[in-house]
């Protein structure tokens, strides 16, 4: 891969997709082609087993979610999938842990200047939590329900349905992305989608959006607005990213 010009502007990527997409094999790619990349999973996981956050989590869930010092993901995960209740209450617990955390990571990687000139975040729920305003371009990872299925049995999450039922369809995720990529499989194949995706430099990398994309944009942006303003790890945030342009065109 040609690294990417001195002086160039860091390419801030959201990479996304439903339960057994490949999200994680994409991410791995992105990483194989020089791209600083990031698993807000691995994150959570991280932040699940510090002492502030295993504690609140005993104090909230009993003390069958950390047995012998250590979180339990598995019983956490148990409990708060049966009780949305619950789910709301940790997800405000981890969210702005986790954006602190993204943020940081990503003054890092301004400074280090990664080789390919681009920077990857993995986000699962990244629309529905309406993180997609705060990178430049989006990139949906998509694969057949049958496939996704396999998956998600084969590393004990049975139940495709059920799991999925509180996240955007893989095709309103595929609707709303700057870009899909599909991997059924053939990693070879996925590897090459990236590759020409992360050779192509802004203005070019973000596609020129019509009018009435760049009026849903800028309205999904209004109505968070009340919520960023009353964020501080969002601060400084680019929103609405740096190569998006509208088209004198209808689509």
């Amino acid at each position: 891969m040609t690294p990417a010009p001195p002086g160039a502007p860091l390419v801030f990527i959201g990479l996304t997709g439903g339960i057994g997409a490949g999200k994680s094999e994409a991410l791995a790619a992105f990483a194989r082609l020089g791209a600083a990349t990031l698993s807000t999973d691995a994150v959570v996981h991280e932040l699940l087993d510090t002492p502030e956050v295993r504690a609140l989590l005993v104090e909230r869930l009993g003390a069958s979610v950390a047995p012998d010092e250590h979180t339990d993901r598995r019983a956490v995960a148990e409990v708060v999938f049966e009780r949305p209740g619950e789910r709301e209450w940790l997800e405000g617990l981890l969210w702005p842990r986790v954006r602190a955390r993204v943020a940081d990571w990503r003054a890092q990687v301004e400074a280090a200047r990664p080789r390919a000139g681009v920077a990857v975040v993995e986000v699962p729920l990244l629309f529905e939590a309406g993180a997609d305003y705060g990178f430049d371009a989006t990139v949906a990872v998509v694969a057949d329900d049958a496939v996704r299925a396999a998956r998600a049995e084969a590393r004990g999450q049975a139940g495709l349905e059920a799991r999925s039922a509180r996240q955007l369809t893989q095709d309103e995720k595929a609707r709303r992305a700057t870009f899909v990529a599909r991997n059924d499989g053939d990693l070879e194949r996925l590897e090459r989608e990236l590759d020409r995706l992360v050779r192509s430099k802004p203005p070019a990398f973000v596609p020129c959006l019509g009018k009435a994309r760049l009026v849903e944009l800028l309205a999904g942006a209004s109505e968070r607005l009340g919520v960023l303003l009353r964020d501080p790890g969002l601060a400084g945030t680019n929103f609405l990213g740096h190569g998006v342009a509208a088209c004198d065109q209808s689509n």
